[in-house]
């Protein structure tokens, strides 16, 4: 934040919102690797973090693990849920919860309500929320727009529903957002309609599509 008494930094009157939580997924940490963490593309998501904050955007950061160690895939091939969910939290350890059973979305989420976030970023590798999988269906068609009942009742697996709800609660708006891309996190915090957006109240029933 600046003082009273500077001025704002260049675009700050534009802006929709001045402090956002971005959760970035393991996954996202891969960039074209199959394991761990590709620095050029780390490097990519540190520009748009810097150029957001020299707008006077306040950003915190939430990462996932999945790039190490996916506790819930490991459930699904035999191992105790809760077993694979504390070697999950070796690699997410800063910023994860510290329990089973709950994701880094839910991390995310409750972070973002501790230090008052004006919105949640949630970065994906695709341009929003749909209602089937774009990689495996060619006719899917995102949502511009979607009411937080809207994803739990469809069951649209974009965050975990404990996540949702937390967001729901306490009436903080999420935004599903394509991060390879670049300008997207500075054009959300301008507030122009990128990705989908999920709040309190749709536009159309069952959420807008674009």
């Amino acid at each position: 934040m600046t003082d009273a008494g500077s001025p704002p930094p260049t675009g700050e009157a534009s802006l929709r919102y001045r402090r956002i939580l971005l959760k970035l997924s393991g996954e996202a940490l891969l960039g074209d690797r199959q394991y761990g963490v590709d620095p050029a593309f780390c490097a990519f998501i540190a520009r748009q973090v810097a150029e957001v904050h020299a707008l006077g955007v306040q950003v915190g950061i939430v990462v996932g693990g999945g790039n190490i160690f996916r506790g819930l895939a490991a459930s699904a091939r035999g191992m105790d849920r809760a077993t694979g969910d504390y070697i999950g939290m070796l690699a997410t350890v800063m910023t994860g919860t510290g329990n089973p059973y709950f994701t880094t979305d839910t991390a995310a989420a409750l972070r973002a309500v501790e230090i008052n976030a004006e919105v949640l970023l949630k970065a994906t590798k695709v341009d929003g929320v749909y209602d089937h999988d774009p990689m495996t269906h060619a006719d899917a068609r995102r949502y511009a727009h979607l009411e937080y009942a809207d994803l739990l009742r469809d069951q649209l697996r974009v965050l975990d529903a404990t996540a949702v709800s937390l967001c729901m609660e306490n009436d903080l708006p999420i935004v599903v957002f394509d991060l390879n891309q670049p300008d997207n996190i500075k054009r959300v915090a301008a507030g122009e309609p990128v990705g989908t957006l999920i709040s309190g109240a749709s536009s159309a029933a069952g959420g807008a599509r674009s």
